[in-house]
């Protein structure tokens, strides 16, 4: 067996040009730093055969549905229900049959840079997809989880074609036009809803973001608008801003005790 450098070795590892026989050759060679190569090649092995289980178990659903007679499947999924400020999103995704991206699962347990590019993809090849935004005032008019629902009605019926079925997380949506079915966690059971999760994840970061450039102080872009201890204090320190829920009970809080104060001041 010819030597390689290890250098060598590391490009060859990289650009997956060793075979499996030549491989187990190199498990019999003393150096250090090749024995590493092998077991950094063994761990990426066995994650991409974990990958590829998850990412079946996660077509579960929707093979089911394939089997009778469905030919487009939707999922829906939402973000933003329990943050302060901000709007909810919702988003509604009908992916080909034969879709495949391992490591897609829910939005929550994905790196920001994962999350950024399975979003381009899941854009680029969904059959169809639909995104909506409902804002705070929204929110505090009709409560959170109306507006969720709202949210995610004006996304599935974005959708052209429209669904033969669709698959939503831990929501019940009784005037669709179609089947549906909601499933507890949804976003780590079924690569359709996953999909919808970081379609409105990724889509309300965004948002949240541009928040921050006006309003920093409150931190929008790293606590996307949930209590943390900065987004409180400022809050306290602050007053609110217009992006602010009302009818949550933190912000409800500030604004009553601000109104109390005008209400003295008179």
């Amino acid at each position: 067996m010819e030597q390689h450098s290890i250098a060598v070795l590391k490009q060859l590892f990289e650009a997956d040009k060793l075979d499996e026989t030549y491989i187990n050759e190199l498990k019999s060679d003393e150096r250090k730093g090749v024995q590493k190569l092998i077991e950094r090649y063994e761990r990426k092995k066995i994650n991409a055969i974990r990958l590829e289980e998850n990412f079946i178990r996660m077509s579960q659903y929707e093979k089911r549905l394939y089997d009778n007679g469905c030919q487009y499947i939707a999922g829906i999924d939402e973000a933003g229900r329990g943050p302060l400020a901000g709007p909810v999103v919702a988003a509604a995704v009908i992916l080909p049959r034969n879709f495949k991206l391992l490591g897609l699962n829910d939005s929550k347990q994905l790196k920001e840079e994962t999350r950024d590019e399975y979003f381009t993809i899941i854009k680029d090849e969904a059959v169809s997809y639909g995104i909506s935004i409902i804002d705070n005032q929204t929110i505090d008019q009709v409560n959170i989880y109306e507006a969720t629902k709202l949210a995610m009605y004006d996304a599935v019926n974005q959708l052209d074609p429209e669904p033969d079925h669709v698959l939503i997380d831990a929501v019940a949506l009784d005037q669709l036009s179609c089947t549906s079915e909601s499933i507890e966690k949804g976003d780590q059971e079924s690569i359709s809803v996953a999909a919808a999760s970081i379609l409105a994840k990724v889509t309300r970061d965004g948002i949240m973001k541009d928040l921050h450039k006006a309003y920093p102080a409150y931190g929008f872009a790293s606590n996307m608008g949930y209590g943390t201890k900065q987004h409180t204090d400022m809050l306290a320190e602050r007053g609110i801003t217009p992006y602010h829920r009302k009818s949550f009970a933190p912000v409800q809080s500030v604004v009553r005790q601000v109104a109390s104060l005008d209400s003295f001041g008179q």
